[in-house]
């Protein structure tokens, strides 16, 4: 969330900023009923004054024995003016803050000016597309023909969108959170986080996935609830209503399974584990002081960069232009797989800098060394996401006879195994 004393004293950087969003956005009207609750506040709080000294006189009066019945009518009068006033200062304070709410963040000076994702920039890239000598196939053809996932029975178990891995699959992928989490803990100075799978209203609209995403998530009644749709929820929220204690930086990491139903995606990508509606995936989550947040997502990137290159993979980091930035993200990277299978560059880690926007809609503190307490900014980035992840695994080691060669990063977590056989060839693949 925006600080409402931006609004006040510098509308205008306000306006240019969420303009470079190319959205519509009423600024005016939240700075016009922040004006308005203000009025309506002085002029109660006027009121209470008045209506405090009249008493000490009614009360003087009283004790001298005159009659004070007229002045006693008059403060009724004015306590009635004061919850009034009191209550339409509530009620525009609500639209206020409601409208507050939906301003997305002000993107950062450095992120390049655009409309959509044809104007991001690629700012380095890493390995080169293997050559093929041969038709490279899709993930879903090779795991298919492996054994190793089966995406007909869990259609008929929940539909599309819900993978179901089996046997050599199943193990990979839990061999690749537990090298992704040992990367992470062991070299890159995160603790390690079991969070809940569920968090309630307040939660998701502290990291900002409401009120805006209400139609993208799953939600469980009658408890009001919210499957995560990722674990930068309950991580960040880790420290909600708080003022921490602990010294900044902080750097969380945790495993979960994430649900999104994403309404607005209906027909795309939706062959396979390109877009699913339930995946696991390492997130790395960072509260730091405002004045190294920007160092601070470089080295995030970087550890989410590790991950890929231990694994040999070709990627690339993309810096996100103003229009296709996320709501509540200033600066985001994005780091991409090359997938043969599909021809195509395949996001698979996003890491953003919220700045304070965050921390202010979670209540979020920290006492500076001065020690006044301010917010601090927060960075989180995918370390990474499994799906995509297996994805460009599949289809970037597959070998001409439908095999597919792991990395060596890898072999450790599955017992040295070195390539993924289809059963007809006498591999182990399949359950």
């Amino acid at each position: 969330m925006l600080d409402i004393r931006l609004l006040r004293e510098d509308a205008e950087r306000v306006r240019r900023g969420l303009a470079a969003r190319n959205g519509r956005f009423d600024v005016d009207a939240i700075v016009e009923l922040d004006a308005r609750r203000r009025k309506l506040m002085t002029e109660a709080e006027t009121l209470k004054g008045e209506r405090n000294a009249v008493s000490k006189r009614i009360g003087a009066r009283k004790k001298a024995g005159e009659d004070t019945a007229a002045e006693q009518a008059a403060m009724r009068q004015i306590g009635e003016r004061i919850a009034a006033l009191d209550a339409e200062a509530r009620s525009v304070e609500a639209d206020r803050d409601g409208r507050l709410l939906s301003l997305p963040n002000i993107p950062h000076a450095s992120v390049p000016a655009g409309a959509d994702a044809s104007s991001n920039a690629v700012v380095r890239a890493w390995g080169a597309p293997r050559a093929f000598d041969f038709e490279p196939r899709s993930h879903v053809e090779l795991m298919t023909r492996l054994g190793i996932v089966d995406f007909e029975r869990s259609a008929r178990m929940a539909g599309s969108g819900f993978p179901l891995l089996m046997g050599a699959g199943a193990r990979l992928q839990r061999a690749l959170i537990q090298f992704m989490l040992d990367l992470h803990t062991g070299e890159h100075g995160y603790t390690e986080v079991e969070p809940p799978f569920l968090c309630n209203a307040a939660a998701m609209t502290g990291t900002g996935q409401l009120p805006r995403l209400a139609d993208d998530v799953y939600r469980v009644d009658p408890d009001g609830l919210y499957l995560v749709p990722t674990a930068e929820v309950p991580l960040t929220n880790l420290f909600r209503e708080e003022i921490i204690a602990a010294p900044l930086p902080i750097r969380l990491t945790a495993c979960t399974p994430c649900f999104r139903r994403e309404a607005g995606a209906a027909g795309r990508d939706t062959r396979g584990l390109i877009r699913v509606h339930q995946f696991d995936k390492v997130e790395m989550v960072r509260f730091v002081e405002p004045e190294r947040s920007y160092d601070e997502l470089e080295s995030l990137v970087g550890d989410a960069e590790d991950v890929l290159r231990r694994l040999g993979l070709p990627y690339r980091a993309v810096l996100l232009c103003a229009g296709d930035l996320g709501h509540c993200a200033a600066k985001c990277y994005d780091l991409e797989l090359w997938a043969p299978g599909q021809n195509a560059w395949l996001e698979v880690s996003s890491c953003s800098n919220f700045e304070d926007y965050q921390t202010r809609r979670a209540g979020i503190r920290y006492r500076r060394p001065d020690g006044r307490v301010a917010y601090p900014h927060t960075l989180n980035g995918s370390g990474v996401a499994l799906p995509r992840l297996m994805v460009a695994l599949m289809e970037n080691g597959q070998q001409a006879d439908g095999s597919v060669v792991l990395p060596e990063a890898i072999r450790p977590y599955v017992g040295g195994l070195e390539r993924l056989v289809p059963p007809a060839a006498g591999g182990a693949a399949s359950p």
